[in-house]
């Protein structure tokens, strides 16, 4: 089987959302709509590149990168990585490693001098991503905005 990551398109937003709702089963599918108006304002954002992982013509895999400008380090970025999915069928059989090449690949041409990812607390995930060469390196902290916090 024949990987290429490449940036995705428009045309790939099918593809993406199927492997969204593997990443998240529990989320209510966004409608056509607000997904085109969400994915407009994604591919327009200086810094943003969405990858994904393509299998002879279908998108099994995907990972979301921000370049994000930083003061410190000498002023090198940090590409922040989210949203890494490969679809189920597809899992064990070097996708995420080539797409976790192509981040690394990334991160490196904007000048970045870390790529930076949360990863759920699983074993699996976690020997996954050491074998890519990263390292558990800090402890991560995560609050969810609710409505009440809108009101402030």
């Amino acid at each position: 089987m024949k990987i290429t990551v490449r940036s995705a398109v428009g045309a790939d937003l099918p593809s993406l959302l199927t492997l969204y709702g593997e990443l998240n089963p529990d989320d209510a599918p966004l409608p056509r709509e607000k997904a085109d108006a969400v994915w407009a304002t994604i591919s327009s954002q200086l810094g943003r590149t969405v990858l994904v992982a393509d299998a002879e013509g279908v998108v099994v895999g995907t990972a979301d990168c921000l370049v994000l400008s930083n003061l410190t380090r000498g002023g090198r970025a940090i590409l922040f990585v989210e949203n890494v999915v490969v679809a189920e069928a597809f899992q064990r059989r070097g996708v995420g490693r080539e797409l976790m090449k192509a981040v690394v690949q990334l991160g490196a041409s904007a000048g970045c001098y870390k790529v930076q990812l949360l990863a759920a607390d699983d074993e699996y995930v976690h020997s996954f991503y050491e074998s890519c060469g990263f390292q558990t390196r800090a402890e991560g902290f995560r609050r969810y905005i609710d409505r009440h916090d809108q009101m402030i």
